[in-house]
């Protein structure tokens, strides 16, 4: 009945798979770039500094950690090392008789630094400590240690921010390397497989994707990365899945999907992209997180189906098998929707024409028949 199937997608010159510049990574990192921005507009980013330390890279905080310290250690460094020099207390400096000194054993900019680590980060040796004689040694030490305080709760803050960050708890969120489409529950469907790598729940997830292309209207105006939406269902519904195991993720290709016109031939020839979005709320941390996966039409397989990977050992648990997750076998599939349509509607219409003739009597009582038949006699 079906006699097409689908064939591997190789690029016809090189026989490897074709690239396609995507949109969305396999990851879910979108590849995209903002230009002629206005240099006023960066104004915004200090604004919102926040989320401008937390999104920047790692190295860049690391940097920032190291500079804001060693940089508020020499900075009032420097003004105890004012203070000192200003009384009098350095080495070298003439000392009269009666000599009061503001600070102890701080002689030059070197212990100077180290009285400044000392009084910041509490250590407090006891070598080096105020003589309570000078106001203003009171005063840069309450300021100081109130600036300290600040720099030590941002910058863990920032690195606790950084550490849990929701796109993290994503990257135990995996979708499979293709998609596959084929026969499900009577109907042709486009199956993608996802699995939550860790015990721990996602809540409240929610499925669904869009298809970017590039479509042209009918004034001829072309739009570039035109979205379409692509609902997605699994056996339980679309919302508020039990996600604890790998999920199959299916979408009806009927005459409301935008993959209605194609068929096995054409789909290598397509130019589109495909982007699946996993929302959720981790059941640990409470924090929401997205997953992001793409697939171009050299990923999408023509009559294939996945390997099942679920399965019951002989203790009671279910275990699950990676090894096969993104995995296909080729199965029986109609070549092209319209192909699929026309076999269901001459397999309801030869259904509908066997219909058989007489009267149904399916508790074997007494009926009365008051048909007339005609009698011939011998």
């Amino acid at each position: 009945i079906f006699p097409y199937l689908n064939q591997e997608f190789k690029d016809s010159e090189s026989g490897h798979r074709s690239c396609k510049t995507r949109l969305v990574t396999k990851d879910g990192r979108c590849n995209i770039e903002f230009g002629n921005i206005e240099y006023s507009n960066h104004f915004a980013y200090l604004v919102d500094f926040w989320t401008t330390f937390v999104e920047i890279r790692w190295r860049f905080v690391l940097l920032l950690f190291v500079a804001s310290f060693t940089g508020s250690w020499f900075i009032f460094s420097l003004l105890w090392y004012w203070i000192a020099k200003s009384n009098g207390d350095l080495t070298g400096q003439n000392r009269t008789d009666g000599h009061v000194q503001c600070i102890d054993n701080v002689n030059g900019l070197t212990t100077a630094f180290l009285y400044s680590l000392e009084t910041q980060t509490t250590i407090g040796y006891g070598g080096r400590a105020l003589t309570g004689h000078c106001a203003g040694t009171v005063a840069l030490i309450i300021i100081q240690s109130l600036i300290g305080v600040f720099i030590n709760c941002f910058m863990c803050g920032v690195i606790l921010a950084k550490i849990s960050l929701p796109k993290k708890r994503a990257k135990t969120v995996t979708f499979s390397n293709t998609a596959v489409i084929c026969l499900k529950k009577g109907s042709l469907c486009l199956l993608i497989r996802v699995a939550n790598l860790r015990k721990t729940l996602l809540i409240g997830s929610q499925i669904y994707g869009k298809l970017l292309r590039t479509t042209i209207t009918p004034d001829g105006e072309t739009i570039i990365l035109d979205q379409v939406d692509i609902d997605f269902m699994v056996d339980a519904g679309k919302d508020n899945l039990f996600f604890v195991c790998p999920m199959t993720l299916y979408h009806v290709i009927d005459r409301s999907s935008p993959f209605y016109e194609l068929s096995a031939d054409t789909l290598p020839q397509q130019d589109f992209e495909l982007v699946v979005f996993l929302d959720g709320t981790a059941e640990s941390t409470s924090s929401s997180c997205q997953v992001r996966t793409s697939y171009i039409p050299q990923e999408i397989q023509w009559g294939y189906s996945f390997l099942p990977i679920v399965s019951r050992t002989k203790t009671g648990k279910y275990r699950v098998d990676f090894s096969n997750f993104s995995k296909s076998v080729r199965v029986t599939t109609p070549h092209c929707i319209h192909c699929f349509e026309t076999d269901t509607d001459q397999r309801n219409h030869n259904s509908h024409n066997q219909q058989k003739t007489g009267i149904d009597n399916m508790g074997f009582q007494v009926i009365d028949i008051h048909d007339f038949v005609d009698i011939t006699k011998m």
